[in-house]
């Protein structure tokens, strides 16, 4: 979500990847219809792990792992701008479907929110 994000709202100021520590192989299906319902360009969305942007001149990583879940977050090398914004992931989000479309939903808005304060 934070790539459609960043690339949406940045408008050419960022070109945004994103990337884990521990890539599931695919993306998450809620991801994609929350991202459509709130009329969010999605691009071309892949699993991917950060280990394919070690050799990569990077500006700025964002980390979004939730610490009070005990996530792991990637440790990178380097000189960069670090920001890290801990949001729950929506994905281990159990309950009825208005409960998951809730927890996609807020983890959209505090990415949103961030990006907006931080970022534009």
């Amino acid at each position: 979500m934070a790539e459609a994000l960043i690339n949406q709202l940045g408008k050419g100021h960022y070109i945004a990847e994103s990337a884990g520590s521990n890539p599931t192989g695919y993306i998450h299906p809620k991801t994609i219809d929350t991202l459509i319902r709130h009329k969010i360009e999605i691009g071309e969305p892949r699993s991917k792990s950060w280990h394919e942007f070690v050799d990569r001149n990077i500006d700025l990583i964002i980390t979004v792992c939730d610490q009070a879940a005990n996530e792991n977050c990637p440790i990178f090398s380097g000189n960069y701008k670090k920001l890290h914004w801990s949001i729950p992931d929506p994905a281990n989000c159990t309950g009825t479907k208005e409960d998951i479309n809730l927890a996609f939903d807020g983890a959209l808005q505090k990415l949103k929110q961030h990006i907006e304060d931080e970022l534009i």
